[in-house]
């Protein structure tokens, strides 16, 4: 049996953490959609216990909601992450003061705000993807 010694620093448990993806909300079903299936994908890949959506306006759940969900899953820090191209007044405004209310809210969890998927380099490889399909169905 392994006991640790005096220069052995005991493993950190890392914190239960949900991911709280958030996209903007559309009153079209089919525009939705897509965050659906790809909270559906993150459940299946394990790397995240708790993984919801939620929607900006139009559309429940609502930011709020989808965090009381986290929470009473067990999480103990949720990430928001904006499911947005760039940070404009919803993510520098709206996200910022959402994150900002549910510490309030629940100051038991650690939320914090990712950065939207702006200028992440795969969006890069993404874009060139879609335009070589356009220019193949000419």
């Amino acid at each position: 049996m392994h006991s640790p010694s005096e220069n052995e620093e005991p493993e950190a448990v890392a914190p239960k953490t949900a991911l709280l993806l958030i996209a903007h909300g559309s009153r079209e079903e089919n525009a939705n959609a897509d965050l659906h299936y790809l909270v559906e994908q993150l459940r299946q890949n394990g790397r995240y216990a708790i993984v919801v959506a939620s929607f900006l306006e139009l559309v429940e759940p609502d930011i709020e909601q989808g965090a009381e969900r986290c929470v009473a899953l067990g999480a103990e820090r949720v990430i928001l992450l904006p499911y947005f191209l760039s940070a404009g007044v919803h993510v520098t405004r709206d996200l910022t003061e959402a994150c900002r209310k549910l510490t309030a809210q629940h100051p038991q969890v650690e939320f914090r705000l990712a950065e939207p998927l702006g200028r992440h380099p795969l969006l890069l490889q993404i874009v060139t993807e879609r335009a070589r399909r356009a220019e193949k169905q000419l």
